[in-house]
């Protein structure tokens, strides 16, 4: 997952040319030095500019006395300070989400009451971004094997070259490599906490970022002021669970734009038998017969056609998922090579496997969680958590914080907050974890759709702020109403491409942005009109 623990993870092991990242370094950091702010390197037009900062921190707090790295941080300050509440510290999501690019390009997240009220502080986790990221060789990234594993000969391929990219990345990443897990992120936060000269921590977790926020309170309980944890992972799962639990929510997410598309007469495939055409595309795309729309060179897998539905059901963006799903129709094989990477590529997926234990002993095993996933969840049988567990088949030999049910003993409860219908960070994690707490949390439901529910619904936006601003507890049991913006006839955006050519999508950058598609065609082109996508 923007945040997106696991529906993510087939992005986030991104090849690319990188210049090399500098290594942790030596010295002590047992008392963290006062932050030094300065403006942050960013478009002129951006007044006032945020401030960045450097956390000198160790790499081990096991071993607090050796090596150590630097943790990027950015903020902006209050807007209104003779209103000001303190700081409040965002946790992005991913793994591998930057922080700092949050506060940098996507400030406008937060509400125009919060950023009155607070400083909105967040930060590049370890080993992401500005924060000595886990770097590897682009070429042996590109050639990360499928997480579609149908043969002993692949499962032995998997496991040899997860410890290969291992062997790769410790080498150009350096110490911090062994140091990725979310338990000495908790060390981190509490840093950043103490060199903000806060008393007490006020944070929002989105995502994988709820992990953090979670074993936090466990950790630091006297040190929590308001933590909200927004599309909750449930980091307490079985290997089986895991993939389960996430199919399940991926299959809902399909389920639902299906029946949206049957009752809507502007979706793209409405009076088609959608189900039957995703079916088609699936063996299409194990065939090598389709192409990623972001780079006709590219063949589109059965798991990245499903990683690629998933980011349009986050948002949730249905009428763009049908338009595509018909361009994919008509779509040519991949024409020429791609080409071989070079240098270094960033590889964040490698924090998660140093926070999860989801052992697969055999590949007979293996084999099985596929067929269940098959029975479980029809069309989405291919769930970003799979990717999670592939990646992690063979490494590393201990997990340095595995899952276990939160003990969690704050005075204020936590805020669990998560859309009904979310596919990635599902419902059912959200009531588990609500479970786990007991008292100690509250959940917040908005009964509606995608990954997130801060920037989708007003009535979440305004309950959310209400916690962190003056540290009022929604009534258990509450929920935010959907927001009937599917109807008919309400165009929300402008979808461009080349006439012709279901490959070159053109349009404005922030159209881009949100579809992932990034080549423009300046050539003939018209418009289709995309109604009532965004709930």
């Amino acid at each position: 997952m923007k945040a997106l623990l696991l529906a993510t993870t087939a992005g986030l092991i991104a090849a690319g040319t990188l210049a090399p990242t500098a290594h942790a370094t030596t010295g002590t950091a047992t008392d963290p030095p006062a932050l030094v702010w300065q403006d942050c390197p960013v478009d002129a037009n951006d007044i006032p500019a945020p401030q960045c900062a450097m956390l000198q921190l160790p790499v081990d707090w096991n071993n607090p006395s050796g090596p150590t790295y630097g943790l990027k941080l950015a903020r902006r300050t209050a807007t209104n300070q003779s209103a000001r509440v303190g700081a409040m510290v965002f946790g992005a999501g991913g793994p591998g989400d930057s922080g700092v690019y949050r506060i940098r390009e996507g400030i406008d997240r937060f509400s125009d009451e919060l950023r009155s009220r607070f400083d909105i502080v967040s930060f590049d986790p370890r080993g992401v971004a500005g924060s000595n990221p886990v770097v590897c060789s682009a070429a042996l990234l590109a050639k990360a094997p499928s997480p579609i594993i149908t043969s002993q000969a692949q499962y032995d391929a998997t496991i040899k070259y997860n410890r290969e990219l291992a062997a790769d990345c410790r080498k150009n990443t350096g110490p911090l490599f062994e140091h990725l897990d979310s338990l000495q992120s908790v060390k981190d936060l509490e840093a950043i906490r103490e060199a903000l000269g806060e008393e007490k921590l006020t944070f929002h977790g989105s995502s994988y970022g709820t992990m953090l926020g979670a074993q936090y309170a466990e950790q630091y309980p006297q040190k929590v002021r308001a933590v909200v944890l927004e599309s909750t992972v449930d980091h307490s799962l079985s290997t089986r669970k895991f993939l389960d639990t996430q199919a399940e929510s991926a299959q809902d997410s399909f389920d639902e734009f299906v029946k949206w598309c049957d009752r809507t007469t502007t979706c793209a495939l409405h009076e088609r038998d959608v189900r039957e055409l995703w079916a088609d595309l699936l063996v299409r795309a194990g065939r090598g017969e389709l192409a990623q729309p972001r780079d006709p060179k590219q063949a589109l897998t059965p798991f990245t056609l499903s990683f690629l539905a998933t980011k349009f059901f986050k948002e949730p963006e249905w009428s763009q998922l049908a338009l595509t799903l018909k361009a994919l129709e008509v779509s040519k094989p991949p024409v020429g090579q791609p080409g071989v990477p070079t240098g270094l590529g960033q590889n964040p997926m490698l924090v998660f496997c140093q926070d999860w234990d989801l052992p697969v002993r055999s590949y007979s095993e293996y084999a099985a969680h596929l067929r269940r996933l098959a029975r479980i969840a029809p069309e989405m049988k291919y769930p970003g958590a799979l990717i999670a567990t592939s990646t992690c088949l063979g490494r590393p030999a201990q997990v340095d914080n595995p899952q276990h049910r939160l003990d969690v003993h704050t005075n204020i409860p936590l805020l669990v907050t998560t859309a009904v219908h979310d596919p990635v960070s599902g419902y059912n994690w959200a009531t588990s974890v609500t479970r786990q707490l007991g008292r100690h949390g509250v959940l917040l439901t908005y009964d509606g759709w995608g990954h997130g529910t801060y920037s989708s619904s007003p009535c979440s936006k305004a309950l959310i702020d209400s916690y962190l601003i003056s540290q009022a507890v929604p009534a258990r049991g509450t929920h935010c109403p959907a927001l009937n913006r599917f109807s008919e006839g309400s165009p929300s955006v402008h979808v461009l491409y080349a006439q012709g050519d279901p490959h070159a999508w053109v349009g404005s950058a922030r159209d881009r942005r949100r579809l992932s598609l990034d080549r423009v065609d300046r050539g003939n082109h018209y418009v289709l009109s995309a109604c009532g996508d965004r709930p």
